[in-house]
């Protein structure tokens, strides 16, 4: 038996021992992460033209939080909160990343992984990455074995799309190597210049099977123009209308390999992302096009693994949670009908905004925990955010963090279980600039001079030249601005929201 697997086994033992004596400690964990899924796009919180059983089942079986939020409104900042538990604005280099960006996940510190590996659970993550590949300072070849990779921040297993689907290169990567790569085509990527005799989105737009709205139009893979060049690498690259498949199999096949001891899984979709291709099996689903197609994807991969849960007896004590990276985007750089068959279908439900947007939609997102054995089902209003997750399972399972781990992270633990309706007393919502959520009071900063709209994807940005109040109690669409009206409360907000800002931390 290798070290590893010996020490995963003697803690494993430990944990199996001690459950009894340790209530609020699940013995798997199973975090789903949906990529651009609106609140609005559930049946649970409101859904109508689009079914989505698997994860209504969830919702009915757990709690179902409705001020569950992201960190920000698009998806790096988001992920690198998550798993470092640290507000993303902090750092350089969090923003959107390329395809080929180096690992920005700080390895000195506990990420939430590495955490739960030290308590004794198998960690493998599945699905969309985009925190950087490589060290930095050095130009990431692909042809290589990859390190630092996921497995480097805490992760037993990985299997991954390094950037998101729009964005090359389209291969998988598992653990350090790409998968399928033929040592005789070696893969290049660059994403100033193109490479000679390879396909162009703009050149050979016409025989695009998806065409595209804006940008997309640089490297042409499986019909579908990608932002970013490459070459070589042919017998690797994916095939879209298998993502869905490919990431959820191998989902599945990690809790079917580590169902005999403790783990924990984080399962990263790509559905709702785009370039929306679903499966041919679920083309027509909706009659909303590719986008509710890919919702209807998405809701059929939670069900393959709360089914694997259910074959091997582990949903009684299995935490299961669910949400999403950011608010929805209808057209974000494809012709896919999102627009033309969206009809009376609302993705951020009653919110304003959506991706990209500091009004509610960008990042109060879905937000579900289902643990038959400790979490009784119900609704609860308690705001809750993803950058908690780090310090609540940690006390979850009795693990201690030190002072420069997690520095934005919170023990939410009451609020997650259902304890509590009490969650945090504020939450700080992020996109280029940020805002402050405290109680029912919505403070925005200002952005002068910065586009209102999200040019091109037509997103409210909710950037203005003037500072915004929305009361949320009774203005959910932040459709009043109150601010001329409580100018004491826009100033104490104010000054709230700069001195956590230029605080190092807030976790006490």
């Amino acid at each position: 038996m290798k070290p590893r697997s010996f020490l995963i086994s003697l803690a494993s033992l430990a944990l199996l021992a001690c459950t009894s004596f340790a209530a609020d400690r699940p013995r798997n964990i199973v975090l789903i992460y949906g990529d651009d899924v609106g609140i609005g796009d559930l049946g649970c919180y409101g859904a109508t033209r689009v079914a989505t059983p698997n994860v209504d089942r969830l919702a009915r079986e757990g709690l179902r939080f409705t001020s569950g939020y992201a960190t920000s409104a698009t998806c790096t900042p988001s992920r690198f909160a998550l798993l470092s538990g640290e507000y993303p604005w902090r750092r350089e280099g969090t923003k959107i990343l390329p395809g080929d960006a180096a690992l920005i996940i700080d390895l000195s510190r506990a990420t939430l992984p590495s955490m739960l590996m030290k308590a004794g659970y198998t960690t493998g993550v599945v699905g969309k990455w985009h925190l950087g590949l490589g060290a930095k300072g050095g130009k990431l070849d692909w042809n290589k074995a990859i390190s630092p990779c996921p497995n480097e921040t805490g992760f037993d297993y990985s299997f991954i799309m390094a950037a998101t689907g729009d964005r090359v290169p389209c291969v998988y990567v598992e653990n350090h190597n790409v998968v399928g790569l033929d040592p005789s085509d070696p893969l290049r990527v660059d994403y100033n210049n193109p490479f000679p005799g390879e396909l162009d989105g703009v050149k050979d737009r016409a025989s695009l099977k998806m065409d595209w709205s804006h940008g997309h139009n640089m490297a042409v893979v499986n019909g579908i123009g990608r932002i970013g060049y490459f070459t070589g690498g042919k017998s690797a690259q994916w095939k879209d209308e298998d993502m869905a498949d490919t990431f959820t199999k191998r989902a599945v096949d990690f809790i079917e390999r580590e169902k005999d001891h403790p783990f924990f899984l984080f399962f990263a979709t790509h559905d709702i992302h785009v370039p929306r291709v679903p499966n041919q099996r679920f083309v027509g689903k909706t009659g909303m096009g590719p986008r509710g197609d890919a919702i209807a994807e998405f809701d059929w991969s939670v069900g393959e693994v709360l089914a694997t849960l259910e074959k091997h007896g582990l949903t009684q004590d299995t935490l299961i949670m669910l949400s999403s990276d950011n608010g929805p985007v209808i057209d974000d750089g494809y012709k896919d009908q999102s627009v033309e068959k969206l009809g009376d279908h609302k993705p951020g439900a009653q919110f304003r905004g959506g991706k990209y947007s500091r009004f509610e939609a960008g990042t109060r997102v879905p937000f579900l925990a289902r643990w038959p054995a400790r979490v009784k089902p119900g609704v609860s209003d308690a705001m809750v955010s993803q950058v908690d997750l780090l310090a609540t399972f940690a006390a979850m399972a009795g693990q201690k963090l030190g002072d420069a781990d997690a520095p934005d992270s919170l023990d939410m633990t009451a609020a997650l279980l259902g304890d509590s309706t009490h969650g945090r007393e504020y939450v700080i919502e992020h996109s280029q600039r940020l805002a402050l959520r405290e109680g029912n009071w919505k403070y925005i900063e200002p952005a002068p001079g910065a586009e209102p709209f999200k040019p091109l994807t037509g997103t409210e940005t909710a950037n203005a030249n003037e500072s915004q109040l929305y009361d949320l109690s009774g203005d959910a669409g932040e459709k009043m601005n109150v601010a001329s009206a409580h100018a004491d409360r826009v100033k104490a907000m104010a000054v709230k929201l700069a001195t956590l800002q230029k605080s190092p931390r807030t976790r006490p």
